[in-house]
């Protein structure tokens, strides 16, 4: 009888927490949150956790930071042991490989409603999506773009043929300037060319990969010409992309928002749309988009008020701090209405971008992709091998790691 009354509180418990009523103060409930932000991205973290803890009386949000290095991780390592939190936040390109691990990531659609599945830029919510449920819900995305040097190019190139003329106008080798820098031997980079012209890692709705695919090879082949054309450095790296911009000798570069605090005060810089690519078809170039995704760890033991939080951290009062005071951009597609976040040139450019944006595959096969790809990239970039034997290669050790894989 006991137990059965104690099932019914629980249920009530949920109920109210859901419905936003105050819960009994001898039924506090505290909901751990793990978290990967440091600086103003943790300040706003924290804030809001406040907030929806001040205004659900007996529930406490505490929010622990990880490093960011032992993250991934320590998830798997201590959350199927129900040694972790109740809700992680980390980017969807591990979660096929927590879904398949188990016990690791608890599907949402019980609790999603259509309000609240409407919120989100729909790429982001799809995402988070695995083999058609949907295991979270989306914080935040993050895209490269084009950023420039306003004293150098006035204004940013909307097409592969302007930008190529406009590179080639600022690009003095002997001088060490380009006119075009990015780290374009990092498949991560490169995708957004592979993706203009129809590329993809795996077959559409599969785990098949397909890294020699031919539009794969197209973008291979116009990386080609670009390091032919004489406007990007030769072995670029974070470290010197950074140096040629903040010296006035990179003109244009790729890069995504975790760039900006690495920009010298000195620097005027703007924000532009990745151009079209005339190569494609006037297609755009297509970056991949992360999504850091909140997710309840399947042995939580507070999956209702685990929810409620994560739906509160994405809704606009929970967005509107995340972007505003977090620097961060929000998945809620109503926030960029607010006036404050309408007005700010940063998050106007990356919303503009996620538009044509393509998620990166968050499938678990993934992983056995970065190598091979890595590879494939470094001896493109290098010259030392044509972009299709270099990506038939690659296919082939994806390949054979997944038949190896499949063995054991």
């Amino acid at each position: 009888m006991q137990s059965r009354l104690d099932r019914l509180f629980a249920v009530l418990l949920a109920l109210a927490v859901l419905a936003g009523a105050p819960l009994p103060a001898s039924a506090e409930t505290e909901v751990l949150v793990w978290h990967a932000y440091r600086a103003a991205e943790k300040a706003a973290i924290e804030k809001v956790a406040a907030a929806y803890s001040a205004s659900h009386p007996g529930v406490k949000v505490t929010t622990l930071a990880v490093p960011y290095d032992a993250f991934a991780d320590k998830i798997s390592a201590a959350v199927p042991r129900g040694k972790g939190p109740d809700v992680f936040i980390y980017a969807q390109d591990r979660l096929g490989g927590w879904i398949e691990a188990g016990n690791t990531v608890e599907p949402v659609d019980f609790f999603l409603d259509k309000p609240t599945r409407d919120r989100f830029i729909p790429s982001t919510l799809d995402a988070v999506t695995y083999k058609g449920t949907v295991y979270g819900l989306p914080v935040n995305y993050k895209v490269i773009t084009l950023i420039y040097n306003k004293k150098l190019v006035t204004t940013p190139p909307r097409t592969s043929t302007e930008l190529v003329a406009t590179a080639k106008k600022l690009t003095d080798k002997a001088a060490g300037r380009f006119g075009l820098a990015y780290w374009y031997s990092d498949y991560y980079y490169h995708a957004a060319l592979q993706n203009a012209f129809g590329g993809r890692v795996f077959e559409k709705g599969t785990a098949k990969p397909v890294l020699n695919a031919p539009e794969n090879v197209k973008g291979l082949d116009l990386l080609v010409k670009w390091i032919d054309e004489g406007i990007l450095p030769a072995e670029p790296s974070t470290a010197l992309i950074t140096a040629l911009f903040n010296q006035g000798k990179a003109a244009m570069i790729f890069t995504g928002p975790w760039f900006l605090g690495e920009i010298a005060p000195e620097i005027d810089y703007g924000l532009a749309q990745l151009p079209t690519l005339a190569e494609a078809g006037n297609a755009p170039m297509r970056p991949w988009m992360t999504v850091e995704g909140a997710y309840i760890a399947a042995p939580s033991k507070n999956k209702d008020v685990a929810y409620d939080f994560v739906k509160y951290l994405t809704d606009r009062d929970g967005a509107r701090i995340m972007a505003l005071e977090g620097r961060q951009s929000p998945s809620n597609k109503a926030i960029y209405d607010d006036p404050k976040v309408a007005a700010d040139p940063v998050l106007k450019a990356f919303r503009t971008q996620v538009e044509v944006a393509v998620p990166m595959p968050n499938l678990a096969e993934m992983t056995m992709v970065w190598s091979p790809a890595t590879i494939m990239m470094a001896s493109v970039a290098k010259r030392s091998t044509p972009p299709k034997a270099a990506a038939d290669k690659a296919q082939a050790e994806v390949l054979k790691s997944l038949s190896e894989l499949r063995r054991k």
